[in-house]
């Protein structure tokens, strides 16, 4: 036996022992093994067994071999069972539980199986909108339709500015720490979020987009998954939403209920991305695994891998008006590729979807978008400079330089010639197109007093 399993397994009868004069903890005792051995498999977005052991509410419920637990009973506890023998049924994967663990989940049933989770326990949920000292990393930026609305993430919240200005007009403050993706419905009625607590949840917001002042609670909130959630984008239509995520699968939900319609899971890495096509019948999927896939949005039947497998894939943007996709990669080069299956490519190692490869970045694409009218793209990447190319020719168009460090999100303004990005240093730079010049930039949260004059600096 590993002699360091051997001391962890001692220190824990110890405990087991020392702590036989109070009661066992569901919360402090029981969930933190479940977390550590259980809860891969048996999570809302993975029920193996239709079971769900995330909460005592869904753990008593059980799954299709009956109840979690008997109170009381550990005989007829499922539990106990399925974790205790020479060869146990569960775990499936990792090592199984020792003996003291699973006499202390034996005698918590004896006891009684209470549940003593804090009211707020697992809530990430803020009193009121967060204060800055410094200005946050930017991690995405999207204009409504009309330009007159540009959407901000911030730490737990998104601000919403009026058009390219440093103008908040609202904050919209919800539970997920980090705000990975934003997309303004069609219309630009509606404002959907793609948030995460990082190995904690992965969770969708939509938004009335015309929310003035500060909101603390999203209109439409729905845990989607176990992990962040990445590459948010509406269908056409606007009644259906497509992302990705961590736990490498793809979701179309519905806009209306947060209904899952679609489940995919052929990847074999992180999704970072999602488009739909201008039909509205596929969407297309991009992954660190470096294949961007295409996918049956009615069904969730794949179609094919879009590309020869290059490099991971890190972020994409479809053309306004075409079935052309346009990707960033890991090493630092952006390509663009025409939406649609790539036959032949195992066989003969075919790469018939691909137009163009631009000129490579300093590092990691970290974000791209096309013009509105389709001619330019923008690639943002690491070393203080974002760059616009021209789609046809793949000549470079314009530098925008002075970031201070890597650029993460940007977008173009839908009825100017402008573009907007953000990044490490947490401010919104706003550039015009045909010469790269500086228009004006800002930080976009507002900061605590005496914060703003180091933020300045």
């Amino acid at each position: 036996m590993n002699p360091i399993f051997s001391v962890v397994t001692l220190a824990l009868a110890t405990v087991v022992v020392g702590a036989a004069d109070k009661p066992v903890s569901y919360y402090n005792d029981i969930v933190p093994v479940f977390k550590r051995s259980c809860t891969g498999c048996h999570h809302p977005g993975k029920l193996k067994g239709q079971l769900d052991m995330t909460s005592y509410e869904a753990f008593k419920k059980g799954g299709k071999h009956g109840a979690g637990f008997v109170a009381g009973k550990p005989k007829e506890s499922a539990v106990i069972d399925e974790v205790s023998g020479e060869e146990p049924s569960m775990p499936k994967e990792g090592d199984p539980l020792t003996k003291p663990e699973i006499a202390m989940i034996e005698r918590w049933i004896v006891e009684g199986a209470t549940n003593d989770t804090p009211a707020n326990a697992g809530s990430y949920k803020l009193a009121a909108a967060p204060e800055y000292s410094q200005p946050p990393v930017l991690s995405a930026l999207a204009f409504s339709p009309d330009g007159k609305l540009l959407a901000v993430s911030g730490y737990h919240e998104v601000l919403l500015h009026g058009g390219a200005e440093s103008n908040v007009v609202a904050r919209l403050v919800g539970e997920s720490p980090r705000i990975e993706s934003l997309a303004f419905s069609p219309d630009g009625k509606k404002l959907a979020v793609a948030g995460s607590a990082p190995a904690r949840f992965g969770e969708v917001q939509i938004w009335d987009a015309s929310t003035t002042g500060t909101v603390l609670t999203p209109p439409k909130s729905f845990k989607v998954s176990m992990d962040s959630v990445f590459g948010i984008s509406w269908s056409p239509d606007g009644a259906r939403l497509a992302f990705a995520g961590a736990d490498k699968v793809v979701r179309i939900i519905s806009a209306a209920d947060g209904k899952e319609l679609v489940k995919f899971e052929n990847h074999s890495d992180w999704v970072f991305a999602t488009t739909w096509t201008v039909d509205g019948k596929r969407i297309l999927s991009g992954s660190r695994d470096k294949a961007m896939k295409l996918i049956d949005a009615a069904n969730g039947q794949f179609i094919d891998d879009v590309n020869k497998l290059l490099e991971g894939l890190v972020c994409f943007a479809r053309h306004p008006k075409e079935d052309v996709v346009a990707y960033g990669g890991e090493m630092g080069v952006s390509r663009t590729y025409k939406i649609g299956e790539n036959q032949g490519r195992t066989a003969a190692n075919n790469d018939s979807n691909f137009q163009k490869e631009f000129e490579r970045m300093p590092g990691p694409v970290q974000a791209i978008a096309y013009s509105p009218d389709g001619s330019n793209i923008c690639v943002g990447s690491i070393g203080g400079e974002a760059r616009i190319f021209n789609a046809s020719d793949k000549k470079r168009v314009a530098t925008l330089k002075g970031h201070d460090g890597a650029i993460f999100a940007l977008t173009y303004h839908p009825t100017t010639n402008w573009v907007v990005t953000g990044g490490f240093d947490g401010k919104l730079r706003v550039f015009e197109t045909a010469k790269g010049e500086l228009v004006r930039s800002f930080v976009p949260v507002p900061l605590k007093t005496g914060a703003v004059q180091q933020a300045a600096k």
